[in-house]
């Protein structure tokens, strides 16, 4: 057998009909020859960090076990295909972080404002916004070394919201979880179209009759790039010709089930919240933005998101469960039985969503392992019980089950009012960010190795 020391650039892209595709990290990218002297067969590790809004019901979230033998509850039942990669992790709070004595009203922006920033946000409705660099921006400095983008922020609801939502809070703080520093938030984008153009290019142009043009086209990115990947297919080994079948069909789809989104938004509607294009099912809707992300990270145009499920105080209806009652109003339950229990179904189902982005990951070849063996994915929402705006014992579950020496299955209790940003320090260190302090943090989390 002859091996050549040779490989394809590890920005290599596919063009045609002035388009540009990124194509997936493949085997082909690695020199035979002094692959291990250059680190890069080291696939690299991603980050994402996913909030839901308005608290979780805690008793039906929280194993009552510490340790690795804890029985999964309501709420993470949905996720026991991936429990050997799961950390419940409880006791972490942003106390300092999102309440100080005295104030009144605001909770809800000051809760996911301080997620994962760690950092109090100041009370006003103007410009003058001041919170804290959010760990997922801490990464994103390091990572877009190598990405084309730094990192993605996807949102399910419109960052265009202005003015004051709470007790003169701003609504940017509602409009996103990241930050860039502590005067600059990073809006979350909600439209799938847009997401799309931003990783696979666009129209040149921010006319919006020469963008519906081409939306009207209907004329695929693939399409116009075909010839070259005939010729790039040519040249690859069979194992690498089935990653990039994988990851065009995964494009293919996506970009089918957008285009499908923007013909249904062409009907007569009644008014509604949200944008043009987007699909009308909320399942529908997140598995889309999902396989945005995960093609995001296929083509290593970024290895660092965030996802914000909802704002908080979000007053989504989920017919899909059988009810139209808003998010927001049944978790203010004050005891209410029926209430607690349309919670919970939310709880359950937005578990539900989840297991299929962790399905996704898995089922997607990176390497010889897959993108989920290489990534941190922490999953919770920055109140615990929605009903009392409560700070302390957040429902948090880090999938990282493998990564860097992380043991998954199990259940650890830290000390209660732990600071949450104490386990971003550990989550940096493990992608080899070495940091003294970030937000609210006094010092590292100890987690189980294997």
């Amino acid at each position: 057998m002859i091996i050549l020391n040779k490989s394809l650039p590890r920005r290599t892209f596919l063009r045609g009909a002035g388009a540009a595709l990124a194509i997936p990290f493949l085997d082909s990218m690695v020199p035979v020859f002094g692959a291990v002297a250059s680190g890069i067969t080291q696939r690299p590790t991603r980050l994402s960090f996913i909030e839901v809004p308005n608290g979780i019901i805690m008793d039906q979230f929280t194993p009552s076990t510490e340790g690795e033998n804890f029985e999964l509850t309501p709420v993470l039942k949905p996720l026991a295909a991936f429990k050997d990669r799961m950390l419940v992790l409880s006791g972490l709070a942003q106390n300092q972080a999102a309440k100080i004595d005295g104030e009144i009203g605001g909770d809800h922006p000051r809760a996911c404002t301080a997620f994962l920033t760690g950092a109090h946000a100041r009370m006003t409705s103007g410009a003058d916004l001041k919170a804290g660099i959010s760990v997922d921006q801490v990464a994103a400095r390091e990572f877009k070394k190598h990405t084309q983008l730094a990192s993605l922020e996807v949102g399910m609801e419109s960052s265009e919201v202005v003015g004051a939502c709470e007790s003169a809070y701003s609504c940017a703080y509602y409009n996103t979880i990241s930050w860039l520093n502590e005067t600059t938030p990073l809006p979350m984008e909600n439209r799938p179209r847009v997401i799309f153009e931003r990783l696979f290019g666009d129209s040149g142009t921010t006319d919006p009759k020469i963008r519906m043009q081409r939306m009207k086209e209907n004329k695929s990115i693939l399409d116009a790039v075909v010839a070259n990947v005939k010729n790039l297919r040519e040249k690859l080994p069979a194992s690498d010709r089935g990653k990039i079948d994988q990851y065009l069909d995964a494009i293919r789809d996506v970009e089918r089930r957008i285009q499908v989104a923007e013909q249904q938004s062409d009907r007569e509607l009644p008014e509604v919240t949200g944008p043009v294009g987007v699909p009308s099912v909320f399942s529908e809707y997140y598995k889309l933005l999902v396989d945005l992300q995960v093609l995001a990270w296929q083509s290593d145009m970024t290895r660092v998101s965030t996802f914000q499920i909802g704002h908080e105080m979000s007053n989504r209806a989920y017919p899909e469960l059988g009810f139209g009652d808003a998010h927001h109003s049944v978790t203010h339950h004050q005891g209410d039985k029926e209430k607690i229990a349309k919670t919970i179904q939310v709880n359950i189902f937005h578990a539900k969503l989840l297991s299929y982005y962790l399905e996704k990951l898995q089922s997607t070849p990176d390497g010889d392992a897959s993108l989920l063996d290489h990534s941190m994915m922490l999953y919770g929402s920055a109140l615990s019980d929605g009903n009392l705006h409560i700070f302390r014992d957040l429902p948090i579950v880090l999938f990282a089950g493998g990564v860097k020496g992380i043991k998954g299955g199990t259940h650890i209790k830290f000390p209660t009012n732990t600071p949450m940003n104490n386990l971003f320090l550990t989550m940096l260190d493990k992608i080899g960010l070495e940091m003294d302090s970030l937000g609210d943090s006094t010092g590292k989390l100890p987690l189980p190795t294997m």
